[in-house]
């Protein structure tokens, strides 16, 4: 699967154990915004709302009972292995 290099940094960053928040439109329920928390509690400035809707349409990443979205299964085996400076 061909994966960006913004999308490769937001699938590392929840790998890790970061999860994406939403926030919902209270009229339409629909997704307005997203932050990406890595798991130090940081956000993560590359997931903007077009790159979520591409990894969500694409099944990289999905909640569960209306939760923070984080990676799936399938996530996990489309992101690459770097390298970890801890």
């Amino acid at each position: 699967m061909n994966i960006s290099k913004y999308e490769q940094r937001v699938l590392h960053a929840l790998a890790q154990g970061g999860h994406i928040v939403h926030r919902r439109d209270g009229e339409t329920s629909h997704i307005v915004a997203v932050d990406c928390f890595t798991r130090d509690g940081y956000v993560l400035t590359d997931c903007t709302m077009t790159l979520f809707r591409r990894l969500k349409r694409r099944r990289l990443v999905a909640s569960v009972d209306g939760g923070p979205y984080r990676v799936t299964r399938l996530g996990l085996a489309a992101v690459r292995s770097q390298l970890d400076n801890r």
